[in-house]
């Protein structure tokens, strides 16, 4: 039995959710964990002196729990609840790929926490142009609510903090444009993920 676990990361709004929910439909054995899954309560998030609560940063998640659900998918990923069947359309070249299970992890923050980055087998990172990220984020409810300047406060501030750190310490990510159709975005993933597939059969 193997494995290929799969990083979906990237901006706030960028689409992370939508795309692992659409990849999910088209691949076969393939399971989604979540990071906005592993928050903290509002009373563990720490406030800054502007009174924005710290959401936008590790510490305001459980990270180790989350690190533990991989690896227990990991060792038994047969046993998450993972439909075994092949998707309608899937092409004759992945028939009998059921000894491949496949778990995408979508997150905000994936690619800043060493203790992920030994999992991935592909990486991907979806972008947005400022504008587009904050009209996209207004149009969102949150718990609790974003405060009147928390997006420039805070939100952008910490992905651009985040997204240099990992244009200076990470290879291997394949950045994507998160203004793109969900249908090219998808198609361009699932491609790349096939060619994983393949060369983990050979």
């Amino acid at each position: 039995m193997k494995v290929l676990i799969i990083g979906l990361g990237g901006v706030t709004n960028g689409g992370k959710t939508t795309l692992a929910e659409k990849l999910k439909n088209m691949l076969p054995n393939c399971d989604i964990i979540s990071q906005d899954d592993f928050f903290k309560p509002e009373s563990e998030v720490e406030t800054d002196e502007r009174g924005f609560k710290l959401y936008d940063v590790l510490d305001a998640l459980y990270m180790d729990e989350m690190v533990k659900s991989i690896h227990s998918w990991m060792k038994n990923p047969g046993s998450s609840g993972v439909v075994i069947e092949e998707p309608q359309n899937m092409c004759d070249n992945l028939k009998n790929t059921d000894h491949v299970y496949i778990l995408i992890v979508e997150g905000f923050l994936l690619y800043n926490y060493e203790p992920l980055n030994k999992l991935w087998n592909r990486r991907y990172f979806l972008t947005l142009p400022y504008e587009e990220c904050k009209r996209r984020r207004s149009t969102r409810v949150y718990q609790p609510a974003d405060t009147p300047g928390y997006f420039d406060g805070h939100v952008w501030p910490m992905y651009l903090k985040y997204k240099s750190e990992l244009e200076e310490n990470a290879s291997n990510i394949v950045y994507l444009d998160g203004t793109k159709s969900q249908e090219e975005l998808s198609s361009c993933v699932y491609s790349d993920i096939i060619q994983e597939l393949k060369k983990l059969r050979e």
